[in-house]
């Protein structure tokens, strides 16, 4: 193994390392923004949903063109304005005492990151030998889990629940990261792979091409419950736990809790994806949905800390069985010709993250934190209404490979 690491590029150990202290200040910051939006400002549960969604929104509208603008003025132009950016977009968390400040910085938020997270993704690829790739992507995931570990509870240290000074050492942080990738493209410049001009991908031509596939348009709409139900752990949950009167220290236990999913997610994501890996990659989806579906249902009815940390993981297993598989599944069911248009149209499974804390804070108005059950039953259900699209897309892909299979062996045949 240390044979493996030595032979690494330097640029990608810069990405890597970027990634896990960009993700540690990250989450001691922002997964603490709407209970400082509501118990600090006295925003109402709507309007924290609706500020913490438009980062996602605004993910979802630009990251389908973020490898193709890398692609069109190079990596290395788009890195450093994105991350100096994201460093600004920081300090304005950190000087922001409006509601509707936050809202703004938090749409460039989710810009600077739908910029930089697929141009540094599609850097360290062009970078990395084939036979090193594997290694390297899972290093970087890695990297944001053990991050994430760490990062809410250094979060909980500073109080970030009532103060926005992690958001000013978090853009200290990416001012760093931005300087040492100025100082490593200037020492690298000779060895990086020149730039490529792309063909602009052209969105209703996407539109027109997966929309038509039979197979893929069940799965992205499955997929958006899916994500859904995901985005309601770092908005709904977080803000519930945060005023329910069962939990005398909501913020302090949802730090825990964001920290025991990232180490979770590290200890069952090698088994799962050797057992699941057997299987179509369409059940694993069923499935990761119908654990984060349960999930849903135990933060509601949980009273204590114990049953807490238990859906915890089971909604871990969830994300886990939801997200490893997607990348497999696009590759099985798309033509090579259009591989990259089904990658970038997925991504409007962000649509699960814009709606999570919107409907999240609706419930959460309607019924307050003292009733979880009227909160996340309803959650539950509409993260399951996921289930009919991915079955469907499941029988249908059964369909379309056997009719493969069966064509396949006619022209043996007659071969």
């Amino acid at each position: 193994m240390k044979k493996h690491l030595q032979h690494i590029h330097p640029m990608a150990w810069t990405i890597i390392i970027g990634t896990l202290f960009g993700r540690m200040v990250t989450s001691m910051s922002i997964p603490f923004l709407s209970i400082y939006l509501t118990k600090m400002l006295g925003a109402s549960h709507i309007e924290a949903g609706f500020t913490v969604a438009v980062s996602s929104l605004a993910g979802v509208l630009i990251s389908f063109h973020g490898g193709y603008i890398s692609d069109k003025i190079g990596r290395k132009i788009v890195m450093l304005i994105a991350v100096f950016g994201w460093a600004a977009v920081f300090f304005g968390f950190a000087a922001a005492q409006h509601v509707w400040v936050f809202f703004i910085v938090n749409t460039l938020n989710g810009v600077c990151r739908s910029f930089f997270e697929p141009t540094s993704r599609a850097l360290l690829s062009d970078i990395t030998p084939p036979e090193k790739k594997l290694l390297v992507f899972n290093l970087r995931y890695a990297a944001i889990n053990l991050g994430v570990v760490f990062g809410p509870i250094i979060g909980f240290q500073l109080s970030s629940a009532k103060s926005l000074f992690p958001f000013a050492i978090a853009g200290v942080v990416y001012i760093v990261y931005g300087l040492v990738l100025v100082r490593q493209f200037a020492v690298h410049r000779a060895n990086l792979p020149k730039r490529v001009v792309a063909e602009a991908p052209r969105l209703r031509t996407a539109i027109s091409v997966t929309g038509k596939d039979r197979v893929f348009m069940p799965i992205l709409l499955g997929m958006i419950f899916c994500v859904l139900g995901y985005g309601i752990f770092d908005s709904t949950l977080a803000q519930y736990l945060a005023q329910s009167p069962q939990f005398t220290n909501g913020s302090r236990l949802f730090s825990y809790m964001i920290s025991l999913n990232a180490v979770t997610v590290l200890i069952v994501q090698y088994p799962i994806v050797r057992t699941f890996s057997k299987f179509p990659p369409v059940v694993s989806l069923i499935t990761g949905n119908l654990c984060v579906a349960s999930s849903m249902l135990l933060f509601g009815a949980a009273g204590g800390v114990p049953l807490m940390m238990f859906s915890v993981v089971l909604f871990t297993i969830g994300e886990v069985l939801m997200f490893t598989m997607t990348d497999m599944l696009i590759d099985r069911i798309a033509k090579p010709e259009w591989k990259g248009t089904y990658f970038g149209t997925m991504g409007f499974n962000g649509l699960g993250n814009v709606l999570a804390p919107v409907i999240g804070g609706m419930l959460l108005d309607r019924y307050t934190a003292s009733n979880g059950p009227a909160v996340f039953i309803p959650l539950a259900l509409i993260t399951a209404i996921g289930l009919p699209f991915l079955v469907l897309g499941h029988k249908r892909l059964r369909i379309k490979e056997a009719a493969g299979t069966a064509s396949g062996k006619l022209q043996n045949a007659n071969l």
